[in-house]
């Protein structure tokens, strides 16, 4: 009788246990996940955060069996209410998770509030959550990448000379925050002169037309820093249609392969690169998490880096 009680106390203590294990956080499971990624706009800087988020569906199919669906979902233009429109259009299908670069955070609230009482998990890539808005998000320090960028253009120029900002989306917050660092930098440097600031809305064939109208306008000017990824290219381009490629210094952002050419041929002198496939890579799997119920860091630093020609191809 000793015996049978011992090993009923056992299994009646056992049970518990294992109710406990199964309710655990993180210890949701499901057969298969549908995660959403909503960029700002069709453009090739997505396009790498959307390759970095379909190697994270291939790591969670791999080790853990389930089906991972990744939709990509972009809008034509950087326009705010189609962005939203997406979003809304999701929600009612009941993805298992929403990933978006925002770009207006008061003009994307009211989408995300939504998915918030659906219970959606939410993750924000390359941008901050509206204020008062709990949402993990996932991105570089925006203000330090911007003043790697201008200060180094502040070196190449000796402290002396006029300037030019790209802006990007004004209201995107990583956009303006960039933005305002530059300023911050230039305004540190008397010899330094911001003379004209462009809006490309993430635009290169609008960053060029925009930088080519600027230094038509500004004939000394010596140096140019941008807010957004498509900035540098369109400036280049615009350079290089000047024939000012020894007159006008350009230091760019992100690592796109066109900016890589651009520090390669000598039309830049560098880039302060933020790192998309990881911002891509760690939405999905911060969207996986919270869909199993396992706690989530409210920021993850994806880093920056800065590349010149020494180190561009390494």
């Amino acid at each position: 009788m000793k015996k049978l009680a011992a090993m009923l106390a056992g299994v009646a203590l056992a049970m518990p246990l294992a109710a406990a294990a199964q309710d655990a956080a993180g210890t949701a499971k499901k057969d298969s996940y549908r995660f959403l990624i909503v960029p700002k706009v069709v453009h090739p800087w997505f396009d790498k955060v959307n390759d970095g988020a379909q190697m994270a569906a291939e790591a969670l199919e791999a080790q853990t069996g389930a089906d991972i669906e990744i939709i990509y979902s972009a809008p034509q233009t950087a326009d705010v209410v189609q962005q939203v429109q997406i979003v809304e259009s999701a929600i009612s299908t009941r993805p298992d998770g929403i990933a978006i670069d925002l770009l207006d955070p008061s003009g994307n609230r009211g989408s995300l509030e939504a998915a918030q009482g659906q219970d959606i998990p939410l993750v924000i890539f390359d941008s901050i959550p509206p204020e008062g808005m709990a949402i993990p998000y996932i991105g570089s320090d925006f203000c330090e990448q911007a003043k790697i960028a201008s200060r180094r253009l502040v070196e190449v120029l000796g402290g002396e000379g006029e300037v030019a900002i790209m802006m990007g989306v004004p209201t995107a917050p990583n956009h303006s925050i960039r933005a305002e660092c530059h300023r911050e930098v230039f305004a540190e440097h008397e010899g330094i002169t911001v003379v004209a600031e462009g809006i490309d809305n993430d635009s290169i064939e609008i960053a060029q037309q925009q930088a080519a109208a600027i230094m038509q306008a500004n004939p000394d000017l010596k140096g140019w820093v941008a807010s957004d990824a498509a900035g540098p290219i369109g400036i280049g381009q615009a350079i290089v249609e000047a024939g000012k490629e020894d007159q006008v210094t350009l230091v760019g952002l992100d690592n796109l392969p066109e900016m890589l050419d651009m520090i390669r041929s000598g039309v830049a002198d560098s880039s302060s690169a933020s790192q998309p496939e990881l911002q891509g890579y760690w939405s999905v799997m911060l969207l996986w998490a919270q869909a199993t119920g396992a706690p989530v860091p409210q920021y993850l630093d994806t880093g920056n880096a800065f590349l010149t020609k020494d180190n561009v191809d390494g």
